[in-house]
């Protein structure tokens, strides 16, 4: 039996990913296809405690105080519970599954914190770990949103300000996101993720609309129907 579509929308802290998931679901619902949306990590269910404790600082300040192994199953467990509770029959039936991170964000936020030379095992372990051991589905398309740094870190604390939000241990370390960037590209890589720059030849911003576009031209041979 044919199983669910799953697509995933990846990207660093501050890069946009999650008006670009909105956008992509607000389309998609205005034309009719129907699909189930989920967001990860799922900070108003019991299953993301020990994550929540994490971002907390309540195992340390730094991200860096709890190895990228340990924090990974804290958020695989959250998604876990998603999957047994919330999508899982829906996407055995065939459904079309659109989810704002999954799995790739624990090699795009823990793998930063391994040497390079570390980080292959640790995405081949990763893979093992959710997939494998734990049965979460592939994705069948990640779309992973590249935004530079300087320019996530601008877009966080605008978004502080203008929601009177206090960030979480890995919004307010820039080292941290500069490292979760470069190992996001390389798990793009190791992966095959399509990589989606969001600033232009000039370094600026691009239009969201634009960005937009090119997502819903990626995704036109894995969702049927797509105008």
């Amino acid at each position: 039996m044919k199983k669910g579509t799953l697509i995933v929308f990846e990207g660093t802290d501050g890069s946009g990913k999650s008006t670009q998931f909105k956008l992509l679901c607000d389309r998609l619902h205005a034309q009719g296809t129907q699909f189930q949306r989920l967001v990860f990590p799922q900070y108003s269910e019991p299953s993301s405690a020990l994550l929540r404790m994490y971002l907390g600082g309540e195992f340390g300040s730094r991200p860096s105080d709890v190895n990228a192994y340990a924090a990974s199953t804290f958020y695989a467990v959250d998604r876990y519970a998603a999957w047994k509770k919330v999508w899982g029959t829906s996407y055995e039936a065939g459904e079309l599954v659109l989810s704002d991170r999954y799995t790739t964000s624990n090699a795009v936020h823990q793998g930063g914190k391994l040497s390079e030379a570390e980080q292959p095992a640790f995405f081949d372990w990763l893979s093992d770990f959710e997939h494998q051991k734990l049965g979460l589905p592939q994705p069948d398309a990640v779309i992973y949103l590249d935004m530079p740094t300087e320019r996530s870190v601008q877009l966080l604390r605008m978004r502080e300000a203008a929601t009177h939000t206090k960030a979480d241990i890995h919004e307010v370390d820039t080292e941290y996101l500069a490292l979760c960037r470069q190992t996001a590209l390389r798990a793009a890589g190791h992966y095959g993720w399509q990589r989606i720059s969001c600033v232009d030849e000039q370094g600026q911003i691009r239009p969201i609309k634009d960005i937009h576009q090119e997502i819903w031209g990626l995704l036109a041979a894995q969702i049927p129907g797509l105008q």
